[in-house]
């Protein structure tokens, strides 16, 4: 357990109520494309004529469901990992196991967003044939979740470090108070 997971910091409400935008964000989204196919069928059988932009719209929306979700999965530790490693260490090794993925995921995170602004810029002069707009719009939700990565990683980041660091100086501290009570 962390020293800092008993208080609720406005950095951690901050980041909570990110992730809660992301998550909500993701679900308008999902309603948006479930209204849209239903669309695209109601369309395609009553009315006789399809409509040609829901496929593009579509590829739109669950390339922003999925890069909010996994910037949320981050936040709320739900992605995949394997703790085997995790539970056979000391707890030190543990925590300081938990900082190197937190770590990694951080490298990964930012090269998302840097990466992800590079092929913002080059695609804002295209546009999608279909819908009429920028085809930069394809790679905002990659940077979007590379920034979030980062912020939910670098808070965990430095929350682990500094749980090292004052763990070690309140048992130094308290044994030595305990040393010198039973003198």
């Amino acid at each position: 357990m962390d020293v800092f997971s008993s208080k609720q910091t406005p950095v951690k409400t901050f980041l909570d109520a990110l992730a809660y935008l992301a998550t909500a964000l993701s679900g308008v989204f999902m309603v948006v494309l479930v209204a849209s196919f239903g669309w695209l069928v109601f369309g395609r059988y009553v009315l006789n004529d399809t409509p040609t932009w829901v496929e593009q719209m579509a590829l739109l929306l669950v390339t922003d469901i999925t890069f909010l979700a996994a910037a949320v999965g981050i936040h709320e530790r739900t992605h995949l990992s394997v703790d085997m490693l995790s539970l056979c260490v000391p707890k030190r090794v543990s925590k300081f196991i938990s900082i190197v993925i937190d770590m990694t995921i951080f490298a990964f995170g930012l090269s998302m967003a840097v990466y992800g602004k590079e092929l913002v810029d080059f695609a804002s002069f295209r546009t999608i044939p279909l819908l009429g707009i920028s085809e930069a719009i394809r790679y905002y939700p990659v940077v979007a979740s590379g920034v979030l990565m980062c912020l939910f990683t670098g808070y965990r980041i430095v929350l682990g470090v500094m749980g090292l660091f004052i763990e070690e100086s309140v048992s130094a501290d308290s044994l030595s108070s305990d040393v010198k009570g039973d003198q």
